[in-house]
């Protein structure tokens, strides 16, 4: 009998295509707890930990879903939609200035990314 098993990055995909379902049918609460089941699963999968922040503001758990913006930019400090996200939920939750330092940290991260890209660009 052959036996195929899934890899963790299956197992989260699925947890987060539930997760993304119960977001749609306006679950928030049920959403979040699907998405960390996907972390769970692949703690590296930034999908899921977006899908996660998105729930948790959708939710009305502001703090929570700074905590998992702040967790997601450090899993991925490169990645300027990841210091957006934290702006996003350091405003909802209050933190005005936070989020306005989150958000310049976002275009910086961007911006080293764009010049990054010139530089390795063939020269002609």
């Amino acid at each position: 009998m052959n036996v195929v098993t899934q890899t963790k990055r299956d197992l989260a995909e699925e947890s987060s295509i539930r997760a993304l379902n119960q977001l749609t049918q306006g679950n928030a609460a049920a959403a979040a707890e699907s998405f960390r089941a996907a972390i769970a699963q692949d703690p590296e999968y930034y999908e899921a930990h977006h899908g996660l922040i998105r729930a948790l503001r959708d939710a009305g758990q502001f703090e929570k879903s700074v905590r998992a913006a702040l967790a997601l930019t450090a899993l991925t400090p490169d990645d300027p939609l990841a210091h957006t996200a934290l702006s996003i939920s350091l405003q909802q939750a209050g933190h005005i200035p936070e989020a306005e330092a989150a958000a310049a940290r976002a275009r910086i991260v961007e911006w080293k990314a764009q010049l990054r890209s010139a530089n390795s660009e063939p020269k002609s």
